[in-house]
């Protein structure tokens, strides 16, 4: 590959990058990926549906997409302890603790029934934590640091060799 046809690539690439609208001040870019076309947006990627042209999105459309997106990321979070790492989020089925990276479900309540959103929104972070104790028993305890292995003192003195057994005639 020579110089020319390397600047004529990185150009290209520059160019597919590039912002092709501004939403809030900020650039949003399209791509393609595994599951279809898409538009990032501060750092928050947005499936584009079939109904739009992916290939010639208006401004419109990106607004109408980004406002959508924005919507739905409000109603993710009922509580969210950033510094903690644990949030309380609506999910698919009903709401649930995530702590870290960890999925803890939600029990019933004392008298047998599902919580619901509006019953965590109030929901104290000490209530959580015992939640996520009683699904994750040593969540909050101090991890064990790894174990050394005993060094090693005397030198290793080599084995000592037996002598050939002499055949018999």
């Amino acid at each position: 590959m020579d110089l020319e046809r390397a600047i004529e690539l990185i150009k290209e690439k520059q160019k597919a990058d590039a912002p092709i609208a501004m939403y809030d001040g900020k650039g949003v870019t399209k791509g393609k990926g595994r599951f279809g076309p898409y538009i990032k947006w501060n750092d928050m990627f947005i499936n584009v549906p079939r109904r739009y042209n992916h290939d010639n999105l208006s401004q419109a459309d990106i607004n109408e997409l980004v406002e959508a997106k924005i919507k739905k990321e409000e109603n993710r979070y009922i509580q969210h302890w950033p510094e903690e790492k644990i949030s309380v989020e609506n999910a698919r089925w009903g709401p649930l603790i995530k702590f870290g990276k960890k999925i803890v479900r939600l029990p019933k309540k004392a008298d047998d029934t599902k919580y619901k959103a509006e019953d965590l929104k109030d929901l104290p972070l000490e209530e959580v934590k015992k939640m996520i104790v009683a699904a994750i028993p040593n969540a909050f305890g101090k991890k064990k640091a790894a174990k050394k292995a005993p060094a090693k003192t005397a030198a290793k003195v080599p084995a000592k060799k037996k002598a050939a057994a002499k055949k018999k005639k």
